[in-house]
């Protein structure tokens, strides 16, 4: 089989990496289609085995065009809606930036090729290792993009029962080893000659890690607390155009609207406002009469009240992204994981004025401290999370270990009626389940939501309505292994992975180097 595959015509082998890059996106939501997801990798472990450095570079990298516009081609909709760009010209920013991803999608598979492409270890090991660093490396490499994981697919897979001791990078590796596994198998298809003993023992360890995974997913590694807490959610749906508009009547009638879908809900412990919910700063002078006029209704009812906020900071001249605390809510989080162009513009100096989306209204926050502590709320302390930080995996599961419940407020009408609050939604899931903690989930156009210790929803709202329900939680003193450990562990296994499977070359290589000089 591997013949007929090396003889694939080179336009041929960059239009399947293209569509298998592209079909990965059916496996995440709202199309959790996973067994896609494991087609499209297989074939791309086909096209790279036992070829060059130069051909592994130009097939990967069209996989991640492919793998990229697909699957966050929503970015068009906030270039184009919201930042003033021509459909041609939104479409063309899309396909930059998709560009830009495959090529750091790319970094990996140049080691792959340069040393491990012609190994029979190669798609096992190598190529499993290698995607998990490159999931890891694009958490942080410029502020970090952590988008299209692999192990978010498998939220209702066995798993799942990975993610509280692996986290959603675990994950990943199992689902790149076992199309790995497949694509082996492929290769040596009626090739009398291999030696497939290695072939069935790793078959047999993938099978194994599947089986943990199904057993793993009946533990709950974190116990909740008896005593339920109340939660009730306020979805205003403010159209995403009335917020940048920072106009005095739009905001009394938002600041109204609050108000009157908060009058049925100060009986639950705690209400919750999404990101933003007030659309301007908290110094605005309609701002600070409202939230006092807030805060006593709350205590009144002994009730805690989050809400997102802008805050200004005038002394230092700088705005943050903020939750406030109000009532029996205690506490101010900074947000602390900016978005691009939406909230700072990289390049300020340089692309600030070039077209309208360069000089959004909202791009003038600043970056929180690090060193936060989290919310509280009669007794119970909570782990903040302001949109795009949801998406971190390390930075929540270390935050979780001062708190017991996870909150996060958001604001995703950038992207209007898009796939991209499916994506969200369910990479905020996956946070729950790794950290074992319910999730309050609040969204300004929807869908809003709470979700339980293992990542299922309980309860959510309609998308682009204004409505108001309610639902209970428990708080979470329990540790899951992946909170203790992180994913620096896994970083680490790859890489010893990696370099295990080359010292055996690199002595033979030495041994060669060394009998060639003798015989000179």
């Amino acid at each position: 089989m591997h013949q007929k595959i090396l003889r694939l015509s080179p336009p041929l082998t960059l239009l399947i990496a293209l569509i298998s890059g592209a079909s990965i996106t059916l496996s995440f939501a709202p199309f959790n289609i996973w067994p896609v997801a494991i087609v499209g990798l297989v074939a791309l472990a086909l096209l790279l085995k036992e070829q060059s450095i130069k051909t592994i570079l130009l097939r990967s990298f069209v996989f991640g065009v492919g793998f990229y516009s697909a699957g966050i081609h929503w970015i068009y909709v906030s270039i184009h809606n919201f930042g003033g760009a021509s459909p041609l010209f939104a479409g063309f920013l899309v396909l930059i930036f998709a560009c830009f991803m495959a090529l750091v999608f790319s970094i990996p598979f140049y080691v792959f090729g340069r040393w491990f492409s012609h190994s029979r270890f190669s798609l096992i090991i190598a190529l499993p290792a290698l995607w998990l660093l490159g999931e890891w490396m694009r958490t942080w490499l410029l502020t970090g993009f952590p988008w299209l994981y692999l192990g978010y697919a498998h939220l209702d897979s066995f798993l799942a029962g990975w993610a509280p001791l692996a986290g959603v990078m675990g994950i990943s590796f199992i689902t790149m080893l076992t199309a790995g596994l497949i694509a082996e198998w492929i290769w040596h298809y009626k090739n009398e000659s291999a030696n497939k003993t290695l072939l069935v023992i790793a078959t047999g360890c993938g099978v194994l890690l599947w089986g943990c995974g199904a057993i793993f997913k009946t533990i709950t590694w974190a116990v909740p607390d008896a005593t339920p807490i109340k939660i009730g959610i306020v979805q205003p749906n403010v159209d995403q155009s009335t917020k940048l508009s920072f106009d005095e009547n739009s905001t009394i009638t938002a600041l109204n609207q609050l108000r009157d879908l908060s009058s049925d809900l100060w009986n639950n412990d705690w209400v919750v406002w999404p990101e933003a919910a007030i659309p301007t700063t908290l110094t605005y002078q309609e701002a600070l009469p409202f939230l006092e006029e807030m805060n006593s209704k709350a205590a009144e009812h002994d009730a805690a009240l989050f809400t997102g906020v802008i805050f200004a900071d005038h002394k230092e001249r700088k705005y943050y992204n903020s939750i406030a605390g109000l009532g029996q809510g205690y506490g101010f989080y900074h947000k602390r994981r900016l978005v691009p162009f939406g909230e700072y513009v990289p390049l300020e100096n340089q692309l600030r004025g070039l077209i309208e989306f360069f000089n959004l209204p909202t791009s003038f926050i600043h970056l929180g401290p690090q060193d936060q502590h989290g919310l509280i709320a009669k007794g119970v302390r909570i782990t903040p999370a302001i949109c795009y930080e949801i998406v971190y995996p390390d930075l929540i599961a270390h935050a979780a270990k001062e708190t017991q419940v996870l909150l996060n407020v958001n604001n995703l009408g950038w992207f209007l009626d898009s796939i991209q609050s499916k994506q969200f939604m369910q990479m905020a899931q996956m946070r729950a389940l790794e950290t074992g903690r319910y999730l309050v989930y609040s969204t300004n156009n929807g869908p809003s939501a709470i979700i339980d210790n293992h990542g299922k929803i309980i309860s959510q709202s309609k998308s682009f309505t204004a409505q108001t329900f309610t639902g209970e939680i428990h708080a979470v003193k329990d540790w899951t292994p992946f909170m203790i450990y992180g994913s620096g562990p896994l970083v680490i296994f790859a890489a010893l992975l990696l370099l295990g499977i080359s010292i055996p070359r690199l002595l033979q290589q030495e041994s060669k180097q060394e009998h060639k000089q003798e015989n000179i």
